[in-house]
């Protein structure tokens, strides 16, 4: 189903990383997520005022609820499309993160009232009335809601859509509280026990920890998460795979909404090579990044000595030093400077993000310390810096 709906309503479907064929998901969605809430909300509404279940019409009210955020969601993707102008030079993606946040405060205010609501039917419970069709419509509801978790979860793996990924999670939470809310009337059917309150209580906590979730994926880039270490090695391997370019590292990216991404990276070139040529071929990466990867790249040049023999045998041995420290550690910008009386070793060393300023200064005066062991000339100028991936 999810598959003739792709086929059917977007262009281009195979092209996710179009932002044009990425916001057509993102609106087919969001439509699909309408009309679905919307009908099992009259049906579930008309179920709960049959039956006076505060449970059942608390999951209705949670389905209108998901309407109104499919309907956020479908605008904060349209509105997001919009085109880089004076006053928004980076476009107008972010838009669609605003936008899910709206949608976790909506679905976490529904939570709340229904707590509330629950909370009265605790302490003044009602009489419940059972019947087939009630529970036959809560069960096709719990076969649709499954359904939409599984077609947003396909659809947000295909864009790598973290919004959709959290509808997803939503729309399980939904199966779960359904559910519960099927137990209940069964229970009060068979047994005559009233557990309507609390069933109602467990599907509005349900309801509010959706909604913080969804808020807690949604803030991650705004305020500024780490690289994805898919995304981290895509764009290292694309870079070090040009003739001219001895490595890479210092890689940043700054997420503008979904698919719109700006990067810089420090790129390492041979020192012996002219510096046009160098120059070439970075600007040549930099240009073949924005048609290829859909990345604004910004390529920082940094000269290396690779055919120096003894640079190549102290990095080795500073590369043996770190491993024996901790098997973490990483270095780059390699250079080897000698003095009248010493010999500077200069290098920035990565460390992992757990590492504290005690810790990292300990490492830098344990590394001079080895270094001095095996060469009393060596002096050490290190400069400390955490790798920007969720990864080393």
């Amino acid at each position: 189903m999810t598959d003739f709906l792709i086929k059917k309503l977007i262009k281009d479907y195979e092209q996710t990383e179009n932002p044009q064929v990425r916001t057509a998901y993102g609106m087919m969605a969001g439509l699909v997520g309408i009309c679905c809430n919307l009908v099992l909300f009259g049906a579930k509404i008309a179920v709960g005022i049959m039956t006076s279940s505060i449970s059942v019409m608390a999951d209705a009210f949670n389905n209108l609820s998901d309407a109104a955020s499919s309907i956020v969601g479908f605008v904060g993707m349209k509105m997001a499309q919009k085109p880089a102008d004076e006053d928004h030079p980076f476009g107008h993606g972010r838009i669609e993160y605003i936008s899910a946040f709206i949608v976790a405060f909506i679905v976490i205010e529904v939570g709340f009232s229904l707590l509330k609501t629950s909370v009265g039917k605790l302490l003044h419970p009602e009489t419940l009335t059972f019947g087939l069709v009630s529970v036959g419509i809560l069960l096709f509801s719990v076969v649709v809601k499954l359904w939409m978790a599984l077609f947003n979860r396909k659809l947000g793996k295909r864009i790598q859509s973290s919004v959709m990924m959290a509808t997803a999670a939503d729309s399980l939470g939904d199966v779960a509280a359904t559910s519960a809310t099927i137990l209940s009337i069964v229970v009060f059917g068979l047994w005559k026990v009233n557990i309507d309150g609390l069933v109602g209580l467990i599907v509005s906590v349900l309801v509010m920890i959706a909604g913080i979730n969804i808020a807690k994926d949604t803030l991650e880039p705004l305020i500024g998460g780490p690289i994805d270490p898919e995304i981290y090695r895509k764009i290292t391997a694309f870079v070090n795979g040009y003739n001219g370019i001895a490595g890479s590292h210092d890689l940043i990216v700054h997420n503008y909404g979904p698919g719109r991404s700006m990067a810089s990276i420090h790129a390492e070139v041979p020192s012996d090579v002219d510096i046009e040529v160098s120059h070439e071929i970075v600007d040549k990466i930099e240009r073949d990044a924005a048609k290829k990867l859909g990345i604004f790249l910004v390529i920082h040049m940094d000269p290396v000595s690779l055919k120096d023999g003894r640079v190549k045998k102290i990095r080795q041995l500073m590369e043996e030093t770190l491993r024996g420290l901790d098997e973490r550690l990483t270095l780059h910008d390699f250079r080897v400077v000698d003095g009248t009386s010493q010999i500077n070793l200069i290098f920035d060393l990565v460390v992992p993000r757990d590492y504290t300023k005690q810790m990292q200064d300990a490492c830098k005066q344990e590394i001079c310390q080895r270094m001095k062991e095996k060469d009393e000339r060596y002096h050490c100028v290190i400069t400390a810096e955490c790798t920007y991936c969720t990864e080393q």
